[in-house]
């Protein structure tokens, strides 16, 4: 049985349905839930071996054993933002995203995830900037938030997102109905978002993620 750890996010909602029909198990269900936490924690528990698989940082990835499957945003990502104001402050949920703001020389406060969301789509007197369209402007390429990596049990990931990235999701209503009272938006607002998100990465994101690395080290 794998030991999988859960990005409780919105951009990975198609994934985790997915794997609900996926895995038959009751106890494989559970224990991804068990494992449900922000991307710097889950970081910490792959680093630490508490989990075998899960969606890394890609400051993280670098040299890891990886599936061609990840967070993507092909120009914007509307949940990482760089809201202007005030001094630079790190979001200590992501290691990425702050990474990213160094690269991108931004100066204000990282948000990610669902709050980030919320901003984009309700809170309009924030000034604020995309990060993922940052990238794209610079360096016209997509940007990889996290990649699948692994510890052992490759080849079931490897089946996992094969068969994810064949089929075409469909989020049922009571899902959207859930995580849109749970995070304040509304569905026509997620299905929104979800739209920017992709999941693939070839060659194009492996560009991408090269680059990120490669600057990263001058960053740090």
């Amino acid at each position: 049985m794998i030991s999988f750890g859960k990005i409780d996010y919105i951009n990975l909602l198609p994934f985790y349905v997915f794997l609900k029909k996926y895995f038959k198990s009751s106890q494989q269900k559970s224990m991804i839930e068990k494992n449900s936490t922000y991307p710097s924690n889950i970081n910490k528990m792959f680093q630490k071996k508490q989990i075998d698989g899960a969606f890394i940082s890609s400051i993280k990835a670098q040299h890891k054993t990886c599936i061609d499957i990840g967070i993507v945003s092909s120009k914007e990502v509307l949940s990482v933002l760089n809201i202007k104001e005030g001094l630079q402050q790190f979001d200590y949920h992501s290691n990425t995203s702050n990474i990213l703001s160094k690269i991108l020389t931004t100066n204000g406060k990282i948000i990610i995830g669902d709050e980030a969301l919320k901003i984009y789509f309700q809170d309009r007197d924030k000034e604020f900037e995309d990060l993922g369209r940052l990238w794209f402007d610079r360096y016209k390429l997509p940007f990889v938030f996290a990649t699948l990596c692994c510890t052992k049990h490759k080849k079931i990931y490897q089946n996992i997102s094969k068969n994810f990235l064949k089929r075409k999701i469909k989020i049922p209503q009571y899902i959207l109905n859930h995580h849109a009272s749970k995070v304040g938006l509304t569905t026509k607002q997620i299905r929104f978002y979800l739209t920017k998100i992709s999941y693939t990465i070839g060659y194009k994101e492996k560009k991408s993620l090269n680059i990120f690395w490669k600057l990263a080290k001058k960053t740090k």
